[in-house]
């Protein structure tokens, strides 16, 4: 039983297998068959595709060819049409070339006919020429220099009279305007006048202080002249010292010392070689306010404080007897005023009237003239040059280069020739004791000079370790040949020479 079991069993399994083949190869032939059909499928839309490319390539080549074609047609249109213009103008310019030929054989024709008739024409000028110089008796250059004579001498006469009119007319115009003009600059600003003194008068307390201002032996009042570099006075006048000097600011610097000392009480060289630096310091910051008040006055501004510095220096300086900084502030205002009627700058010419004079500041300290010195300052400190040539040119001793400049020359002279204005005698004198000082200065080994006694005496203090006593007479002795032979002056001046050596230590 076991045995048939089993063979049904194979026998059952057998069977289903053999379905199971014929049921696969049967798939399989279907497969391969579907396979088949869209292999063919794949095949034919390839085709197709490949076709239509093919096609779209061909008709994109021939629309290209056709472009192509097209741009070459309007190309050889374009040039077909420049060589029709091209032959346009030639065409045109064989006319013109033809017909300038024409002109010019015209021309030549009438050229040829010209000379003919200018050849007959002076033919017939040298006939007529010849006929005149026969009746009148005289040859073509006589005949012609004769009228040319006759011709310059009326025009010369008439030029003559004519220049003679435009002169007289100008110069009365201009007279008139002048005149004008300076009434007005005159007439709109006035100026007090003062005359500045060479002395200054010290009051004292008591008699007694004459004494104590002397010192011992002299001894204060030797230490007072050299450093302050004045002369002092003191005579029988009760209670007054006389302070002499023609140097304002040294006699300003003096005044003020002696009138500290006087009440302070305390009267020896250190005290009075202390309080003199103080206020020589004191009348500088002076001179500096005095020439920036000057400057605002005139409303002028953007001026170098250094330059107003050196220009205050002017209110103790004088001309003739003018105080030199009033002298330049009316100079100013009349230039500004005379400068304002003519339309020009009144500012810059207010400026150059200012500065005009500023080298008087120096010039007793510096060689050369105040006109020298004053332009050196005023290019210093970057004047203008219409500023730097007023000053220059205000003596003459430069041509002026502006309106300007005259305007601050004919100012000036208003300024100074004002009845009362001036006093030469003043002037003479301070240029006097200005010069003894000079030549004391220019040697070597000269610390410092002043001039006494008005001009009658020169102090020349030396450095001792330059200057020896030997050197000291001899240095005496050269000023006074100097003075002799370049000055004049009255009476007699006595020249000391003054070495003074100081040795001092400090007890400690």
């Amino acid at each position: 039983a076991l045995f048939v079991g089993g063979a049904l069993v194979y026998l059952f399994l057998h069977l289903v297998g053999g379905m199971k083949m014929k049921t696969s190869e049967k798939a399989a032939k279907q497969v391969l068959h579907d396979a088949e059909i869209k292999a063919e499928r794949l095949t034919k839309s390839a085709e197709l595709d490949a076709k239509q490319a093919a096609f779209e390539m061909k008709q994109q080549a021939q629309n290209e060819v056709r472009l192509m074609k097209q741009e070459v047609q309007i190309q050889q249109n374009k040039l077909d049409a420049r060589e029709e213009a091209i032959d346009q103008r030639d065409n045109a310019l064989i006319k013109k070339e033809n017909a300038l030929d024409a002109k010019n054989d015209l021309l030549d024709k009438k050229i040829e006919e010209n000379e003919k008739k200018s050849q007959e024409l002076s033919e017939k000028i040298d006939n007529i020429i010849a006929e005149l110089e026969k009746v009148s008796g005289m040859s073509t250059k006589e005949a012609h220099d004769e009228i040319m004579a006759r011709v310059e001498n009326k025009m010369s006469s008439e030029i003559a009279a004519y220049i003679k009119n435009a002169e007289d007319e100008a110069e009365q115009t201009a007279e008139a305007k002048a005149k004008d003009l300076l009434s007005l600059a005159c007439d709109k600003y006035a100026q007090e006048v003062t005359t500045e003194r060479s002395v200054a008068v010290i009051s004292l307390p008591t008699d007694e202080l004459k004494g104590r201002i002397i010192g011992r032996e002299g001894r204060n009042i030797r230490v007072l002249e050299s450093t302050l570099g004045v002369d002092l006075v003191i005579d029988d006048t009760p209670e007054v010292i006389t302070i002499s000097c023609f140097d304002p600011i040294r006699r300003e610097v003096a005044r003020r010392t002696l009138d500290a000392l006087v009440k302070d009480g305390r009267i020896q060289p250190g005290r009075i070689e202390e309080v003199a630096n103080k206020f020589r310091n004191d009348v500088q910051n002076d001179c500096t306010r005095a020439g920036i008040d000057a400057a605002n006055r005139l409303g002028l501004a953007h001026i170098n404080r250094d330059l107003l510095s050196i220009l205050g220096r002017l209110k103790y300086r004088t001309s003739y007897g003018q105080n030199v900084l009033q002298h330049s502030i009316e100079t100013a205002y009349l230039t500004g005023i005379m400068a304002a009627e003519l339309g020009l700058d009144q500012n810059l010419a207010r400026r150059a009237g200012l500065l005009h004079d500023i080298g008087k500041a120096l010039d007793f300290e510096q060689e050369g003239s105040h006109v020298q010195l004053g332009a050196e300052l005023a290019r210093k400190y970057n004047e203008p040059e219409v500023v730097v040539n007023s000053i220059e040119s205000h003596h003459g001793d430069v041509p002026a280069k502006s309106v300007i400049a005259h305007l601050v020359m004919a100012a000036d002279t208003l300024s100074a020739a004002r009845p009362g204005a001036r006093s030469e005698s003043l002037e003479n004198y301070t240029k006097r004791i200005n010069r003894l000082e000079e030549i004391a200065k220019s040697y070597d080994g000269v610390q410092q000079a002043y001039a006494m006694q008005a001009g009658r005496e020169i102090r020349v203090m030396v450095i001792p370790e330059k200057v020896s006593d030997m050197d000291a007479i001899k240095m005496a002795q050269q000023i006074r040949e100097q003075i002799e032979t370049t000055m004049t002056y009255p009476g007699q001046i006595k020249v000391s020479v003054i070495r003074e050596y100081r040795a001092t230590e400090t007890a400690k």
